[in-house]
């Protein structure tokens, strides 16, 4: 039977055609990204999943191409949230290119500040319930209206509320596969916190500046922009807000050594960010979640990603995701324990149900994943060899991937 076309190719299939475009094998292509021409042999071949973000960027580099061009943008045709969040990036894309401090604004608010700020937090709670259709739709208007009011008399407040809805855009942007879109956002952050000349805003906005720039594979530039976010904060230690900020900032900069190569630095980085934690404790600080289990968290990404799953897993197992009672940053813990289980032997099980567990919190989240759709295709292709996994089956169709 000759198989039916997959409209969608995986991850590996796109590795594939861009290096045969240049002419290479897959020996100088392996060399040029670092890696074992064995590895890139079996993630083209779909043998092995494409669901690691350092391995994946050292593929793009390689290839001259970034790594969301490897990943594609996946839409489940099915789940109409996706659909929808997708349809408005182009319109949140525009009011972020209007949205320009050095220009004027095309007309004026249609609400007063107090409204935008009612707005922006309606926003972030979206966000933060992984409804990213809702934030999306709503960004557009607040964005243009925030700047059209930091003209005016309030403008140090809108430009307060402009910061944080960038920023959020930013999130939400990247949280969608754009992370082109999302650096812009970003930049427009940093734009607005730069106006106020709030050193705490500032590293808000160098937060949002550095995961970005790591979201677009530019581990190096996440890794300077938090660096010197970090330097800037040390003279403003005792204010109010800056050690959990401080702390956000050294978790980014560990994502950064580790996608730079430098797995030691990185673990540096974690462990002093988890000595402040543990000063400060659990904290809502402009909605970073930074604290003891925020920290566990981000560990479990770096170590499942960084070659080490089974250091990821023991991480997992002494954290409690309760203890941060937010789906944005649960299904994380739970998408990234998921792919870390998977890499170990006679854990295919406890993977599956991680990401069940992760796709019932967050479905928007899960269904635009492309890391979370390699690690579910690479499953299902041991279920089949087992005839088994029912659960992972039924995920795989939400998903749209191929049986």
């Amino acid at each position: 039977m000759t198989p039916r076309p997959n409209a969608d190719p995986d991850i590996g299939a796109r590795i594939r055609t861009r290096r045969q475009l240049r002419g290479w094998s897959i020996r100088y292509a392996a060399s040029r990204a670092g890696i074992s021409h064995a590895t890139w042999s079996r993630i083209e071949r779909g043998r092995q999943a494409a669901d690691n973000r350092f391995t994946l960027t050292d593929i793009a580099t390689a290839l001259d191409c970034a790594p969301a061009e490897l990943t594609g943008t996946p839409v489940p045709a099915a789940d109409r949230d996706v659909v929808a969040a997708h349809a408005h990036v182009h319109a949140v894309r525009q009011a972020l290119v209007d949205t320009d401090l050095s220009e004027p604004p095309a007309g004026p608010s249609t609400a007063a500040v107090a409204e935008s700020a009612r707005t922006v937090a309606l926003i972030d709670t979206l966000r933060q319930a992984c409804d990213y259709a809702g934030a999306a739709r709503l960004l557009p208007g607040l964005l243009r209206d925030l700047h059209a009011s930091a003209t005016g008399p309030d403008r140090a407040a809108a430009l307060r509320l402009l910061c944080e809805a960038t920023f959020i855009a930013s999130s939400v942007l990247r949280n969608l596969g754009r992370p082109a879109e999302a650096w812009l956002g970003a930049e427009r952050c940093w734009e607005a916190a730069d106006s106020t000349g709030d050193p705490l805003l500032r590293g808000y906005a160098a937060y949002a500046r550095a995961t970005a720039a790591t979201g677009c594979g530019s581990f190096q530039r996440g890794l300077t922009l938090a660096g010197r976010a970090v330097d800037e904060l040390r003279g403003h230690a005792g204010r109010p807000g800056v050690p959990e900020m401080t702390g956000s900032l050294l978790l980014v900069c560990a994502v950064a050594e580790r996608g730079c190569g430098r797995p030691d630095d990185s673990r540096a980085f974690c462990a002093e960010a988890a000595a402040l934690a543990g000063r400060t404790g659990e904290t809502a600080t402009l909605n970073l979640c930074f604290g003891p289990a925020n920290v566990a968290f981000w560990q479990i990404g770096i170590e499942a990603d960084g070659g080490d799953p089974g250091r990821a897993a023991e991480i997992a197992r002494a954290t409690d995701p309760a203890a941060l009672p937010l789906r944005f940053r649960q299904v994380f813990y739970y998408a990234d324990t998921a792919r870390a289980l998977a890499r170990l032997r006679g854990r295919d099980r406890e993977a599956v149900r991680f990401l069940l567990t992760a796709e019932r919190l967050a479905p928007q989240h899960v269904h635009t994943s492309a890391l979370i759709r390699e690690t579910t295709r690479t499953l299902l292709d041991r279920s089949h060899r087992r005839a088994g996994g029912g659960e992972l089956r039924g995920l795989a169709e939400r998903l749209q991937i191929a049986a």
